[in-house]
């Protein structure tokens, strides 16, 4: 049987909470803590286990057994003293993947100083994407990977339709590598398709790609 992957959720608000609630959607196993006990009784029947504990408190963190956890998400945010703690503890004890949000650009900055793997700022990231959408109307959804590096579903352009990748000339004309089409009302998704796949009307493009090609494309 595959082993459940494990993730460790520190800070309990609105969106360590959606965290939590979707990893366990997922299977995954999910210990999860917060300095309030409100919080914790909330979701110790969603999670595998919830506790409460101060962050802040020398040795608190010790039996959370942060090395045992695939990742460990700082979900603080707010507090910027306790993020930067729970930061620091979760990479000496040796996590191989430290995910902590930030709610600005200075806080960003000093996590990633600090040795956080990915900083995630999802206010700001949910305005950008809210607004693209809003702006765009041939790009359904986008996710930035880096500042550099965008993947997003994007439609088809009329002069790619009956056209396999290939001929369509994506990639030299727009810098953007197809990693997946999605088809029949997304009820079918081809992962890494064939240079001769055909681009049907209906076909949603998964695509990959500098930020700067992606802002090309939707402005051709």
């Amino acid at each position: 049987m595959k082993k459940r992957k494990q993730f460790a959720v520190i800070g309990l608000g609105r969106f360590g909470k959606s965290i939590v609630n979707t990893l366990v959607g997922h299977n995954c196993e999910v210990m999860c803590c917060d300095i309030k006990l409100e919080a914790v009784n909330e979701m110790s029947s969603v999670a595998d286990h919830a506790v409460q504990v101060d962050i802040m408190e020398p040795h608190a963190a010790d039996a959370l057994g942060l090395n045992n956890f695939d990742v460990v998400i700082v979900a603080i945010g707010e507090n910027l003293e306790a993020s930067i703690m729970a930061t620091l503890v979760a990479k000496e004890k040796g996590c191989p993947l430290v995910i902590v949000k930030a709610k600005d650009e200075m806080q960003r900055s000093i996590l990633e100083k600090l040795g956080a793997d990915r900083v995630v700022m999802p206010e700001r990231d949910m305005g950008i994407r809210i607004a693209t959408n809003l702006v765009t109307s041939n790009v359904i959804d986008y996710i930035n990977l880096s500042d550099e590096f965008t993947i997003a579903e994007i439609e088809p352009k009329k002069v790619w339709l009956d056209k396999s990748l290939q001929k369509s000339n994506i990639r030299a004309e727009y810098g953007l590598n197809i990693v997946a089409i999605k088809r029949n009302n997304r009820k079918k998704i081809i992962v890494s398709p064939r240079p001769d796949e055909i681009i049907k009307e209906d076909d949603i493009l998964v695509v990959i790609g500098e930020s700067k090609s992606i802002k090309m494309y939707v402005n051709n």
